[in-house]
């Protein structure tokens, strides 16, 4: 009896022994597991694995796409439960409330003594976004910075100059008009006004105002600015230049411009690669038409660790190799976006030779941090409700940017307190 006792005591103790030394395949190697939404980037990602995988033969990772409108849920439920990937995609809106929620890891440990990695290789404005109490909390991987597309054929057919970095709002009214063509079920320009990114953040602060202000304690919507802002973007609604707001809920801004249906569309780098694919020559990209000041909105993607992992040594290596010289590079070649290293940025120039890439890096030297906050997703999902409720004709653009000020202001004045 005391035998077959030892012996269960025994079974126990190596189940949790094996339960805490990691995931492991059926051949007995270790399993990472990794996350991400975009399968655009599975060239570049299975290249660095490939990569990794030749210098850890005794690992096997194990990537999974989910598409992005499923991708935090799953994560964070995942995460929750204690288990999940052991790296995956981070972006600006979750940032915080993962961070301090405790499910991904500070990095700056691994930081220290790593000649491998240095921060000061990145762009300040990712690594200022993924950076919590000046600690990193995600190896920045690649940024999004943000210009305008066009379509030569629009402006070649009306005779019309290119756009250029002397553009501002004004040129996009005046030429906009001179480019739609209501017969043809054709438009100038697209506005935007149900994505804020590419759209209407960027105004904003164009505009000389602000999202959130520096400290994170007061809403810039219900402002001078931000009033000018959402004006502006109306009035070509009005004057049937852009795509309404049901109109660009229907159909996703992509499709209105590779189908070219849309001569314009402010939109972020990622894009460069696919619109090249569709429209060839006739792709081109000009600065984003600036305001009262000339600014962009720069935000970017982070390779984030699960608090939890129990191969950290190795998670950590698979996020170098990610996101380090070698990694960034296989991503620049494909063309897929910008490389977060500044200098393997220079790499992507050449992925596309025939459409002027140069733009977005020159954005980033003048570019501001896309707006985040601890409960971002909170007064996120308060501002779409209210702006494209707006624009659906349910209510007055001030009675929107009034709810959304003191709706968000509530929610930062309760983060303070936390």
């Amino acid at each position: 009896m005391k035998k077959s006792v030892s012996f269960c005591i025994l079974l126990v103790i190596s189940v949790m022994l094996v339960a805490c030394s990691g995931k492991s395949s059926s051949d007995g190697k270790k399993t990472l597991e990794v996350a991400l939404w975009d399968e655009n980037v599975s060239d570049a990602v299975d290249a660095s694995i490939e990569s990794f995988e030749k210098e850890h033969p005794d690992v096997t990772v194990k990537v999974t796409y989910t598409p992005f409108a499923e991708y935090w849920t799953k994560l964070r439920t995942s995460l929750g439960g204690g288990s999940g990937p052991d790296v995956f995609w981070m972006n600006g809106p979750n940032f915080y409330q993962y961070v301090t929620s405790d499910l991904i890891k500070d990095l700056e440990p691994f930081l220290q003594g790593d000649e491998e990695f240095a921060k000061e290789n990145y762009y300040p404005a990712v690594v200022d976004l993924y950076s919590y109490e000046d600690k990193l909390y995600a190896a920045p991987y690649f940024v999004d910075s943000v210009g305008l597309f066009y379509n030569k054929k629009f402006f070649d057919e009306a005779g019309l100059d290119y756009p250029d970095e002397t553009w501002t709002w004004e040129d996009i009214e005046k030429v906009g008009t001179e480019l739609t063509k209501p017969e043809e079920g054709t438009y100038g320009y697209l506005n935007q006004v149900v994505r804020n990114q590419a759209g209407y953040y960027n105004l904003i602060h164009q505009a000389g105002g602000y999202v959130i202000n520096e400290d994170k304690t007061k809403s810039g919507f219900n402002t001078p600015e931000a009033k000018e802002t959402f004006e502006f973007l109306n009035r070509l609604i009005e004057k049937k230049i852009s795509p309404n707001a049901q109109a660009q809920i229907e159909t996703e801004a992509d499709q209105w411009f590779m189908s070219q249906k849309v001569a314009m569309i402010p939109e972020i780098s990622v894009h460069a690669a696919e619109y090249e694919e569709v429209l060839g020559e006739d792709l081109g990209v000009a600065p984003l038409p600036k305001g009262k000041v000339d600014t962009s909105i720069v935000h970017g993607i982070g390779w984030a660790m699960n608090s939890k992992t129990k191969d950290e040594d190795l998670a950590w290596e698979l996020i170098k190799s990610l996101s380090n010289k070698e990694g960034t590079t296989v991503m620049a070649e494909t063309g897929f976006a910008t490389p977060a290293h500044m200098e393997i940025s220079k790499v992507w120039l050449d992925s596309l030779p025939n459409v002027e890439l140069q733009v977005f890096l020159d954005a980033l030297e003048k570019a501001t941090a896309y707006p985040v906050s601890e409960r971002t997703s909170e007064w996120q999902t308060v501002e779409t409700k209210e702006i494209q409720g707006a624009f659906l004709g349910q209510k007055s653009i001030d009675e929107a940017l009034e709810k959304i000020d003191k709706e968000m202001n509530a929610i930062l004045e309760e983060e303070q307190k936390d």
